[in-house]
């Protein structure tokens, strides 16, 4: 967002980082060799860095091995993986139209949670897929629930059915409340209007709007076409005849009766949410469905049948119009997802070539439905924050160089559904961790992409505005000191203050030298930046999350958690939100570290920081007779208040000790001191 706000260009090309909720389905572990090499050229023809995969619930239930087979083939872009509700659901309950057992639902939830452990970046879901079509939605969040501590996010697509009156409105609106009531994000994947309520976008987006206001963030993705892909049989075929998996069904359509109930709700079907078999394309057959109506002699639910009997073809299929996909477009939680993936033979649908340059040519280029501040940010930093990431999706310092250079004057899409594999063209270079994939709009045949996976202390969260925000946390145990005072002022594009960290194992002293954007949540907060892990070395990009009480560091192969150490004091200063008005006299709560190196002690608190020797005691909000200062806990100083010096005893510690306390007892001092050594 900062980038295209404040666009820098090399030669008219605006840089951004696009991170994709790509909605892959990789199933197949031959299929993840399509992200290596040059066989991901149309995700990276795109400016896609990376792909999350196992959409609409799909995917195997070992990510641990998915994600180790693509990484062992080399990796064009980075891939994550969600964990499929689908899956689950099949692989416990089966393909049957049936409730489960109390044991079922324990052990799907058991399920889920070692997907997200595995580092599963959240759950999808395709309700609107047999057999999890199936699943009543008390029972979907007696199952999604399992992922309520995991802050992640549930990613849906709708469930569209006749009891509804196949109201795509009334399936969105359904995703919200099981993320609602599991205490999860929803995310409505795909988002779109369907057939007959064309023209009534405002009636989810008004929906969304209202549970933010209930304090249920609701987030979503869409793609700028007004037709998808899927299975002929996926939403034609009623439910009840899908009961038992293919099989069954072939046995229903042999049976007289059922079948012409099947032909006659099949054609409802269409009607309501593609209007009509006008709205189905066969790409296998490079035909329309009337097309093959007309040749077969046969109404629209008849061949639909009869094309069943023969094998499983896909569709192509019409449900939108224009004027419902730019108010999808518009809406501020809407990120940009291709709903596609990495492919190295066909592909059906233009999405897989087109989606992301399409929304910069067409949408904000020549329409202006975007701004290009938001739709980069819709492609970057939003996703990115929904996903839960905290290293991608921003340009700053400490962030994965995940960057794209396009050119604003030409960026545009070329693929066509009747020719869906012509690549776009304005995407000039594509770096994947630092290193070129795409050259002059070329692959470069380089794999430099990863696999990512979630940590518990990445949470789903809105994305930044331009507010003002700050975090405040601290650290000291035995060797050990941490501190964190950092703030970014409205509308700027970098924070400042301090974060060290100080180990006496291994003689770490990490200072920053430059920091990145500050990201926040309640009680959470994220920040990158470039320091050295001891003085001699080369710098290199840190990140740091302050999640609760704990603090986390990692700095390439270095990382550091206070959550690991035992015996120490965490201090921070509550929930990392954005920052109003300063008031006078400022009260905050304080933290202090204690740098092992040249016997430095920097306090942060009332602007004061004393160069100590070796042999002083010091501290926060109290001078020090040797002109340093006593170290308060945590707990809030009116920092208008002057203070006498306190007697300097000679020893070189730091005491902790409650806000307000002039000068603490001996006897309270003894168990709080945390004695470092040079």
């Amino acid at each position: 967002q900062a980038a295209a706000r404040h666009m820098k260009t090399t030669g008219g090309g605006a840089i951004v980082n696009i991170t994709s909720i790509s909605g892959a389905r990789f199933t197949n572990p031959k299929q993840l060799a399509y992200c290596t090499s040059k066989a991901a050229a149309n995700m990276l023809t795109q400016g896609v860095t990376t792909e999350i995969l196992n959409a609409d619930g799909s995917g195997p239930l070992d990510l641990g091995a998915q994600l180790g087979a693509a990484t062992a083939r080399g990796l064009a872009v980075n891939i994550g993986a969600n964990i499929g509700f689908n899956s689950v659901w099949t692989a416990v309950v089966g393909a049957v139209d049936r409730r489960p057992t109390a044991a079922e639902v324990t052990r799907m939830r058991g399920l889920l949670s070692a997907g997200l452990a595995a580092g599963a970046w959240g759950v999808s879901a395709g309700l609107d897929y047999k057999p999890a079509y199936f699943a009543a939605t008390e029972d979907v969040i007696k199952v999604i629930e399992a992922a309520r501590d995991s802050r992640t996010y549930f990613a849906n697509h709708d469930r569209v059915t006749p009891e509804s009156g196949f109201s795509s409105l009334a399936g969105m609106a359904e995703t919200i409340a099981i993320g609602a009531r599991s205490g999860v994000t929803p995310l409505i994947t795909h988002m779109k209007v369907q057939g007959h309520e064309q023209g009534r976008a405002g009636v989810i987006t008004g929906q969304m709007h209202d549970a933010a206001g209930r304090g249920v963030d609701t987030a979503a993705d869409v793609y700028p076409y007004l037709a998808g892909q899927t299975g002929l049989v996926a939403f034609t075929i009623p439910g009840w005849a899908q009961d038992g998996g293919r099989e069954a069904m072939l046995k229903r359509f042999a049976d007289p009766a059922q079948r012409a109930r099947i032909v006659r709700e099949a054609e409802a079907a269409m009607d309501a949410r593609f209007g009509g078999p006008a709205g189905v394309y066969l790409p296998s057959q490079q035909r329309e469905l009337t097309a093959v109506m007309a040749e077969m002699q046969a109404g629209a639910g008849e061949a639909v049948v009869r094309l069943l009997e023969q094998g499983s073809p896909g569709i192509i299929a019409r449900f939108g119009i224009e004027a419902d996909l730019v108010a999808t477009l518009q809406h501020p939680t809407a990120a940009v997802a291709c709903d596609c993936g990495a492919v190295a033979g066909a592909a059906a649908h233009p999405r897989y070539y087109g989606t992301f340059p399409r929304v910069l040519g067409r949408y904000v280029r020549e329409q202006k439905a975007l701004t290009w501040e938001d739709a980069v940010r819709k492609m970057t930093g939003l996703p990115a924050a929904t996903i839960g990431m905290v290293d991608r999706g921003l340009l700053a310092a400490g962030m994965a160089a995940d960057v794209v250079v396009f050119d604003p004057a030409t960026v545009i899409d070329h693929a066509t559904f009747a020719a869906p594999m012509l690549p776009s063209d304005g995407i000039r270079t594509v770096l994947v961790n630092g290193r070129v994939a795409l050259r002059d709009g070329a692959p470069t045949g380089e794999r430099a992409g990863r696999a990512l996976r979630r940590l518990a202390h990445m949470p789903t969260r809105p994305m930044n505005g331009r507010e003002s925000r700050s975090v405040v946390a601290g650290y000291t145990g035995r060797g050990v000191a941490a501190i964190v005072e950092v703030r970014q002022p409205t509308d700027a594009l970098r924070a400042e203050g301090t974060f060290r960290l100080t180990r006496r194992s291994g003689n770490i002293d990490l200072q920053m030298s430059e920091f990145g954007q500050i990201q926040t949540a309640p009680r959470w907060s994220s920040f990158t930046g470039v320091a050295r892990l001891r003085p001699s070395e080369p710098e290199r990009a840190v990140v740091v999350i302050v999640d609760g009480e704990d603090v986390f560091v990692r700095a390439g192969d270095f990382s550091f958690s206070t959550a690991r150490e035992r015996g120490g004091t965490a201090t921070t200063a509550g929930p990392a939100l954005p920052t109003g008005p300063r008031r006078q006299p400022r009260r905050r709560q304080h933290v202090a570290m204690v740098a092992q190196a040249a016997g430095e002690i920097h306090a942060h608190a009332a602007g004061v920081a004393g160069q100590h020797d070796p042999q002083s005691e010091s501290g926060i909000g109290m001078p020090c007779a040797c002109g340093g200062v006593l170290l308060p806990g945590a707990g809030d100083i009116d920092e208008s208040r002057e203070a006498e010096p306190a007697p300097h005893t000679g020893q070189h510690r730091v005491h902790v000790f409650p806000a307000g306390v002039d000068q603490p007892p001996a006897e309270d001092r003894a168990g709080d001191d945390a004695v470092l050594e040079q």
